[in-house]
């Protein structure tokens, strides 16, 4: 599977609008909303109203990647805004099972995402009761950092994980992606590439798009 899910933190604000019509427009499979709150992460980014606005006019489902201490708290506000995937961070949640529970209940996907100093062993006895692991390949709170290269042997190890339980879950990859590392992403075992800059930044943003898919 070849998933790509643009980034809206790279969007241009002020033409938010805009770039929605874009990414419909495109061959991106998702849209990706970076929730964060100033305490989980350093910086604050969008909340709910914004989400809401965005599943408005958005005609690709909404995955919401929720960097946010006590995230469960919000899970059922996101789900009414329209998230229709929410990952959350396995170093923000005491309670992991619970919370993945808990989406499966309000009946959106449920992932779990992964820092970079995380080891996915973590996960060896939740991953099958999630539909996708998001691995955070740059420290979580910035746009535009540099890839972190160990993230390759992360992500085949997470394969690993989930081809020996016989599951399907799917792997996701955030930070640093572009043409440059796209396709070797796909090759290691990625199923869903998030990229902010490389597209809302580059001069044509729908044929970035259809690059970084094929």
């Amino acid at each position: 599977m070849k998933l790509l899910a643009p980034s809206l933190l790279s969007a241009d604000f002020l033409n938010l609008g805009k770039d929605i019509d874009m990414v419909n427009r495109s061959e991106a499979d998702w849209f990706h909303c970076d929730i964060m709150d100033g305490r989980f992460v350093p910086n604050i980014s969008f909340g709910i109203p914004v989400v809401q606005a965005i599943s408005q006019q958005a005609e690709k489902p909404l995955d919401v990647h929720l960097m946010i201490v006590e995230p469960e708290k919000y899970f059922e506000a996101f789900v009414k805004a329209g998230a229709d995937i929410i990952t959350f961070h396995y170093e923000a949640s005491t309670h992991i099972h619970r919370a993945v529970q808990q989406l499966k209940a309000l009946g959106v996907k449920a992932g779990v995402v992964l820092n970079p100093h995380t080891p996915v062993a973590v996960l060896e006895d939740i991953v099958g009761d999630l539909d996708l692991v998001l691995l955070m390949s740059v420290n979580p709170g910035f746009g535009g950092q540099q890839f972190i290269e160990r993230t390759f042997g992360k992500i085949r190890r997470l394969k690993a994980m989930i081809e020996d339980q016989g599951l399907d879950t799917m792997i996701e990859v955030d930070g640093g992606v572009n043409t440059q590392n796209a396709a070797a992403l796909y090759e290691a075992g990625a199923d869903i590439l998030v990229a902010g800059n490389a597209v809302f930044k580059s001069e044509d943003p729908e044929e970035t798009i259809r690059i970084l898919k094929s």
